[in-house]
């Protein structure tokens, strides 16, 4: 593998002005601590009547409105959202933003399924098309409330520009990479160990740390990698150790014997990726479902996080994710929601909500709302290695929320009228919610979307 030493690139569209201080004023939840270690009571704060006051781009106050708003910067007169609920922007820990036109396709099992994503991201060869998408994607997670994604492009390097472009512009949090493959594919969507190294460097040095971007090395998963590939991924973390890594781990019983039989001297599918220097903290391995107990505690020891995609899991049949197991073992694994568009039907983390308590329940336990918000925020920022920058609305961090309307549709209005705690409020918009419960999605401190703007 030839290497070299990333060097300064030039930076990419400015972000929209974040400057002028703005505030909101209405219920808040947050989150101080993970639920599953610490328990619901401890972990979760709600303000009924709070208050944020945002400077920068940055939140510089979160509390009771009686209490903060004396610290109000002159002239600021805080947006009121009374009657709502104001909650960290949700963070979608594994997508596909080259799926998007890949929704609802049927597929028997996952393998046929795939034929039809590859047909889907051969497209992005075009770079209009790849921005065409990317515009849409981004809209969609705005409108859904979510604020930080870790997206897959596809092998194609202008899919990654075209994501970066966009999310920029609306001041998103994106981390994202072109899709290293070059086997068990299509040939137009196979590239080169090389070629995956220079690529993905190339994008790294003109995005990553950009703004609010982020670079994630992206091998698609151990099958469509060669050994050499898989090196070169090494190289590219050794090589740029702040960037994140990005795979798809055990989602299918049959990836399992593919894996073996395409890694013979390796011992098992996470051996794999351990083998090639690629676990630990910034790791999000998608899926997850047929880690064996041992890999979930390796995964857990080096760091390394897994995000549980319900929805996709649900479409597709391939399995429900042990999420009590492995938040509940003696080495908890850091855990998020991920949509995973396209096999994902909803770019909601409400509906996501949903569909995980529904998984918990056939697995014999249950995911409360707490729980479930918490793996949608914090858990997320917490996977991706964001805990001290986003997920929790605490001074310091960036301004990203989400306001989440409680009376958004005739049945969440009835039920919610008789709501009988915070947690059983969270709990019907987790379960009744999708995009027309976002009010008001905030990146920056500022409305990035607004529901009932006039257009």
């Amino acid at each position: 593998m030839t290497t070299s030493t990333p060097t300064p690139a030039s930076a990419p569209a400015p972000t929209p002005t974040r400057t002028l201080p703005s505030a909101v004023r209405g219920p808040l939840v947050r989150f101080r601590a993970d639920p599953f270690r610490t328990g619901t009571a401890e972990a979760l704060v709600h303000d009924p009547d709070g208050l944020l006051i945002c400077e920068a781009g940055r939140i510089t106050a979160a509390g009771p409105y009686a209490a903060l708003r004396d610290r109000l910067p002159p002239g600021t007169e805080p947006v009121h959202y009374p009657g709502h609920l104001i909650t960290a922007g949700f963070v979608d820990a594994h997508t596909h933003y080259v799926q998007l036109e890949a929704v609802a396709r049927f597929g028997a099992q996952l393998p046929d399924w795939l034929a039809h994503t590859y047909d889907t991201e051969e497209r992005f060869a075009d770079g209009t098309h790849a921005r065409r998408i990317a515009s849409a994607f981004c809209d969609e997670l705005l409108r859904n409330g979510t604020t930080t994604a870790l997206a897959f492009a596809s092998v194609h390097p202008d899919s990654a520009d075209a994501l970066f472009e966009e999310a920029t512009r609306r001041d998103l949090r994106i981390a994202a990479g072109k899709v290293l493959m070059d086997r068990n594919a299509p040939d137009s969507l196979l590239d080169t160990a090389q070629r995956a190294y220079d690529e993905s460097l190339d994008l790294i040095q003109r995005w990553h740390g950009k703004g609010r971007n982020l670079y994630a090395v992206t091998p698609r998963f151990a099958p469509t990698s060669t050994p050499a590939q898989l090196e070169a991924a090494r190289d590219l973390r050794a090589a740029c150790p702040d960037t994140l890594l990005h795979t798809h781990i055990s989602e299918h019983r049959d990836e399992i014997p593919w894996v073996r039989s395409l890694f013979p001297d390796r011992d098992g599918y996470l051996d794999v990726y351990d083998h090639y220097g690629l676990l630990g903290p910034r790791t999000v391995l998608a899926h997850g479902i047929h880690l064996t107990p041992s890999e979930r505690d390796h995964c857990a020891r080096t760091g390394t996080a897994v995000a549980h995609c319900p929805s996709s899991n649900l479409f597709l049949g391939s399995g429900l994710f042990p999420l009590r197991e492995a938040k509940g073992s003696d080495h908890p694994l850091t855990v998020a929601l991920g949509t995973d568009i396209g096999a994902g039907t909803s770019f909601s983390l409400l509906q996501t909500m949903r569909d995980a308590h529904q998984v918990a329940k056939l697995r014999g336990h249950a995911l409360d709302a707490v729980r479930a918000f918490y793996l949608a925020t914090r858990g997320g920022a917490e996977a991706l290695g964001l805990a001290d920058t986003i997920g929790s609305l605490t001074p310091g961090q960036e301004a990203d929320f989400t306001v989440l309307d409680p009376r958004a549709t005739p049945l969440l209005a009835d039920r919610t009228a008789r709501a009988e705690s915070i947690e059983d409020l969270l709990f019907t918009l987790a379960v009744l919610g999708d995009d027309r419960a976002v009010r008001a999605t905030y990146t920056g401190g500022r409305p990035a979307y607004e529901r009932d703007a006039v257009e």
